[in-house]
């Protein structure tokens, strides 16, 4: 078992690692990206990747304070889903209205993969080996799809 001071450095480092490995991925559209922080240019639109004890998952999260503005982003993605699911080659799970780990009510689209664990650092390439080929799939589809939703604002 892990202090909570040991458990903050080895995420920190994986993420640090995962941000170093990435940085030689240009965006789809040709730019720098911060691909532990992606910017999607759309408040309360958000491409969230997170790693456990038992599970690494990526996934997008539209947590809009308006329930309406909330589920029009949701159906807009809903209408881009055949798009979505061809970009990153797998279908996601779509879940409309949970609760995040605040208690908020968001809507969600993510996939996750289990055995993995951030805290041994031998699980480390197959985190990054999950997570690598979906944010930049998340990104190519966002190249586009974004013009989508700045017509909703």
């Amino acid at each position: 078992m892990y202090t909570k001071q040991e458990a903050a450095s080895l995420k920190q480092a994986f993420w640090t690692a995962f941000g170093q490995y990435m940085s030689l991925h240009l965006s789809a559209d040709g730019g720098k990206a911060n691909w532990i922080n992606y910017k999607t240019g759309e408040k309360n639109i958000y491409f969230r990747m997170n790693a456990g004890n038992k599970t690494a998952s990526i996934g997008i999260e539209i947590a809009h304070p308006s329930d309406g503005i909330q589920h029009l982003y949701f159906e807009q993605f809903e209408q881009l889903k055949a798009v979505l699911h061809e970009t990153l080659n797998e279908e996601w799970i779509w879940q409309k209205d949970v609760q995040d780990e605040t208690g908020r009510y968001i809507c969600r689209i993510y996939t996750f993969t289990e055995g993995v664990n951030i805290f041994k650092k031998e699980d480390w390439p197959a985190i990054i080996s999950f997570l690598k080929p979906r944010i930049l799939a998340l990104d190519d589809f966002w190249v586009s799809a974004k013009y989508v939703f700045e017509a909703l604002r």
